[in-house]
């Protein structure tokens, strides 16, 4: 018989003991799939006696994660603890010097520290799997990395946080602001411990930037991903886009430009009619265009058990079947530094703002974007209560620089209250 794949597992949350799950109830179809039995050897959690809902019986039990990354009896190393270094970095780098392939889901440790455990993992002949770090059960990284790797990749894009994608189409279904909708999906534990990694934009970030380095080639480059969550979208925003056809979402787009990488992770306006703007609540969605295939649209869960614990074992699986392919798609020594650029494609931008309600105060905003080489495709002046004017305009395309150089113009005149809403519209 065939040695079966022995499996230590590290972390036994959710997506641990999904994967558990998978591997109790599925084991014939895993052989048969897999060419080999898959076994589980030994398991590691921060609290043993805990009741997980799966049988850990017939496991080795090791407190140590890094302990258990150097045990004889098994070939490959699951990491399922999370945190971009701690325990988790120690203990795939652990497993990865003891000569053990790692798959994992920490997008937080790849993103941080993904070029320098890829080259230590080729250094000792190993494989780093990470498809459960990007998106779920979207297969992204396997597409990337086999199907399309025939094309020069020329733009990635999605959506990449369900829990934001999640508050965004709840405050348009049920016309909630954004701190209710916020309380909302708190109480249903769909926001990290800190809620900054999903709102603020980090989370999909890491994300971003894993997919940026297998798409362009370059080392990976988080600090390099331009962040801004949705912390600012009002529903007022989330209604103006609507009447004029667009919805908002926490959009991640990598490209390369003649300037070098853009990679930006922020809130855009798409159109309602797009596979973008029709993505509801907690899903995601990434878009992949390349010279050859054209556009590629991928939708599905991208959290929980079952999605996530999937995609670990399609990695399992592949080590299985023998097919062992660089971490990023390429010898990780072969991967350039990127040339990072600030956004540079000229765009449509949404601006929204409140205006003294005095006579010349549209006039001298109109001034300010002039003066900055930027026109004015529509704008709309809606009901409103004395002393404000909520008005809202919408640019023909416009560089950054332009766009930022109307900002800080607007901020010089006396007319503005606050600060005004400036969000691309992105053409999808």
């Amino acid at each position: 018989m065939t040695d079966p794949i022995r499996l230590g597992i590290a972390g036994l949350g959710t997506v641990g003991c999904g994967v558990i799950k998978i591997v109790q109830r599925r084991a014939d179809m895993l052989t048969a799939r897999g060419r080999r039995p898959v076994v589980i050897s030994a398991v590691s959690a921060r609290t043993r006696n805990k009741d997980r809902g799966v049988n850990l019986g017939d496991y080795a039990w090791e407190d140590d994660p890094v302990a258990l990354a150097k045990r004889d009896d098994i070939d490959v190393f699951v990491e399922l603890m999370g945190g971009s270094d701690g325990p988790a970095k120690a203990a795939t780098e652990a497993a990865i010097a003891a000569g053990k392939d790692v798959v994992t889901a920490n997008k937080a440790m790849l993103a941080l520290h993904g070029q320098a455990l890829a080259t230590a993992a080729e250094e000792n002949n190993r494989v780093i799997r990470f498809e459960a770090a990007v998106a779920g059960g979207i297969p992204v990284v396997k597409v990337l990395t086999e199907s399309l790797a025939g094309n020069e990749i020329q733009r990635v894009m999605g959506v990449m946080n369900g829990t934001c994608n999640f508050i965004l189409t709840k405050m348009e279904s049920e016309n909630l602001g954004y701190n209710a909708v916020f309380d909302e999906a708190a109480q249903l534990g769909y926001l990290e411990a800190d809620p900054n990694l999903d709102v603020g934009g980090i989370d999909a970030g890491h994300k971003l930037a894993l997919l940026g380095s297998i798409a362009f080639g370059t080392e990976v480059a988080f600090d390099d991903v331009e962040l801004e969550g949705i912390q600012r979208i009002t529903i007022q925003d989330i209604e103006l886009a609507a009447d004029m056809g667009y919805r908002v979402k926490l959009l991640g787009v990598a490209q390369m430009t003649g300037r070098g990488l853009e990679q930006r992770m922020s809130p855009c306006l798409v159109p309602v009619v797009s596979p973008l703007g029709q993505l509801e609540n907690a899903t995601n969605m990434v878009v992949l265009e390349g010279d050859a295939v054209g556009q590629i649209v991928m939708r599905g869960a991208g959290a929980g058990e079952g999605p996530t614990a999937s995609a670990v074992m399609g990695d399992i699986i592949d080590l299985a079947r023998g097919i062992r392919v660089s971490t990023f798609g390429q010898p990780a020594k072969t991967l350039k530094k990127a040339k990072t650029a600030k956004v540079s494609i000229p765009a449509p931008y949404y601006l929204r703002m409140e205006l003294k309600d005095k006579p010349g105060a549209l006039a001298k905003i109109t001034a300010a974007i002039g003066d900055a080489g930027v026109s004015i495709d529509r704008m709309r002046q809606y009901g409103h209560t004395d002393p404000t004017a909520p008005v809202l305009i919408v640019t023909h395309k416009a560089s950054r620089t332009a766009l930022e150089n109307a900002l800080s113009g607007m901020a010089d005149t006396d007319v503005l209250i606050g600060e005004p809403v400036a969000i691309r519209i992105e053409a999808v």
